[in-house]
């Protein structure tokens, strides 16, 4: 950087200071050199221009005065005085001019023209722009050389600190922290990037909260934004070679990402096939434990399958969903292939412990993707765990089934098997929510509308009974009615709907349109 105080520190320019100016001045910037001997060059002058005079606008000692604050007013670096034979030395009150302006002020020796002063300002210009240069060379050589080794982004980021000891993150537009250097985002911190990312066009500069603003530089991949490169300083301090470093590893970045989207697709192309291997069985399923042996799976070991939703409706899985279950497997240390399907996230893992204990590790994979996803529910359907690949196809079937099950509700239980939803559930959620709908109506709708308009309590009445295993007694008590007044509303049931409750087949129809009508106010 061009700076008064390094021409003076260049011994051929016999440059002698004689007024600092304000506190840093003489390090300051310096644009470039103006010779100018006019009484006012402030319409000429362009901001932090250094000005070089030899004083022929001074007809009295007041036009000083005058000369420093038009130099002033125009923004300049300072004055470098040329002594000649008339002036050898620089007038004084030129001097307290500048004192009092707080503006630099040097003189030039008689022997050293403004000509050489120029041209050493253009030298130090070209050994900036030559360092500059070489610099960015020497960056992009180690950029590459660290992207080649599968250093990722952490190594982008340590090249950057070579040379500017920064506070850099690398921070995906789901909120992931990809890297960090020197930084230290919170959640909050995580989720105002998130929001920046997601506008259009993103913010240059970010509010993080405590770490203060955040200058944004944006790196896209194979989709539009994909992450961002964060400094934790203000975009104002981050000219010149600093931002030009930064701006270059946010390309590099934007190759490593691009290169990391890249291998996942062909992950996700290789896995998804394993689930039609899995699904389709004879010739194929042979193919499934060198599939799984690819992914760095045991197929000759226990297995166990794992299918995860959000619950509350029939919403395609987020693309998020499998990178998260992919970071807490990876996080546990438990070999697993995680395939993204059109409305539910696959994981075919190992699992050396107890079948037992395969729920409780669920949970802990539930709390995990909450953790990410905090408006959601994460619901998980669990298979039972098998001992080899041949025997995957079972549990596949059952975890999607039970998966399916626990998104269709708004409560109850976020992790369950087939065994323990129950039977008549299973049943009921495997059939077109239509067709459930409709047969809940038919056999409960004459009940609803006699009770709507009676007050007759018949199906409190019908849900009790059944609840009691049909005890008469049991239902009476639990109603504070009598066992006759229980007979009758039963016998009213019986006239309305056709079904006995005497009679098991009809009992059947009359519970399943009760837990039908359940499901459907679940979904």
């Amino acid at each position: 950087m061009l700076t008064l105080r390094g021409l003076v520190d260049n011994p051929a320019l016999e440059l002698r200071v004689l007024a600092e100016g304000a506190s840093g001045a003489l390090d300051s910037e310096v644009l470039w050199v103006h010779n100018t001997e006019l009484p006012d060059p402030s319409p000429y002058l362009r901001n932090r221009e250094l000005v070089l005079t030899n004083g022929l606008w001074r007809t009295d000692a007041a036009m000083s005065a005058t000369f420093v604050a038009n130099v002033v007013r125009a923004g300049a670096a300072g004055i470098v005085f040329g002594l000649r034979e008339a002036t050898p030395r620089t007038p004084e009150d030129l001097v307290d001019a500048c004192r009092g302006a707080r503006l630099p002020l040097a003189e030039i020796s008689t022997e050293v023209p403004f000509t050489a002063l120029t041209q050493a300002a253009a030298d130090m210009y070209a050994d900036e722009r030559q360092s500059a240069i070489l610099g960015a060379v020497r960056r992009s050589n180690a950029l590459a050389e660290t992207i080649s080794r599968g250093f990722g982004a952490s190594g982008v980021l340590g090249i950057l600190r070579r040379d500017h000891e920064l506070p850099l993150a690398v921070v995906d537009r789901s909120g992931r922290l990809l890297a960090a250097a020197g930084a230290d985002l919170d959640a909050a911190a995580l989720h105002a990037v998130v929001e920046g990312l997601n506008r259009r066009p993103p913010p240059l500069e970010l509010d993080v909260g405590p770490s203060g603003p955040a200058t944004v530089f944006l790196v896209g991949a194979l989709t539009d934004v994909d992450a961002a490169l964060l400094c934790l300083r203000p975009a104002s301090a981050l000219r010149g070679r600093v931002g030009q470093a930064l701006e270059q590893a946010a390309r590099f970045l934007s190759l490593e990402l691009a290169k990391q989207q890249a291998v996942q697709a062909i992950e996700m192309r290789f896995a998804g096939e394993l689930i039609d291997m899995i699904l389709s069985g004879g010739s194929r399923a042979a193919a499934v434990a060198e599939r799984l042996q690819a992914f760095g799976i045991d197929a000759g070991g226990p297995l166990a399958v794992c299918a995860l939703a959000f619950s509350g409706g029939g919403a395609a899985a987020p693309p998020t969903l499998a990178e998260t279950v992919r970071e807490f497997f990876v996080g546990e240390g438990v070999p697993a292939v995680v395939i993204s399907g059109s409305d539910d996230v696959i994981a075919v893992l190992s699992w050396r412990g107890p079948g037992r204990e395969l729920p409780a590790f669920a949970h802990t994979l539930v709390a995990a993707v909450e953790d990410r996803h905090a408006q959601l529910r994460p619901v998980i359907g669990i298979g039972d765990v098998v001992p080899d690949a041949s025997g995957l196809r079972r549990p596949l079937v059952e975890s999607r089934d039970a998966c399916r099950l626990l998104r269709q509700r708004s409560g109850g239980p976020q992790v369950g098997s087939l065994s323990e939803l129950g039977t008549h559930r299973i049943l009921l959620g495997l059939q077109d929510p239509e067709v459930v709908r409709r047969f809940a109506e038919g056999v409960l709708g004459p009940l609803r509308t006699y009770d709507d308009r009676r007050g007759a309590n018949l199906e409190a009445t019908l849900r009790s009974f059944l609840a009691h295993d049909g005890q008469w007694a049991a239902t009476a008590a639990a109603l504070f009615i009598h066992v006759n007044t229980l007979r009758n509303r039963l016998t009213k049931i019986t006239e309305l709907t056709g079904k006995d409750v005497n009679h098991t087949a009809d009992r059947v129809d009359l519970f399943l349109a009760l837990e039908s009508d359940a499901a459907i106010t679940h979904r």
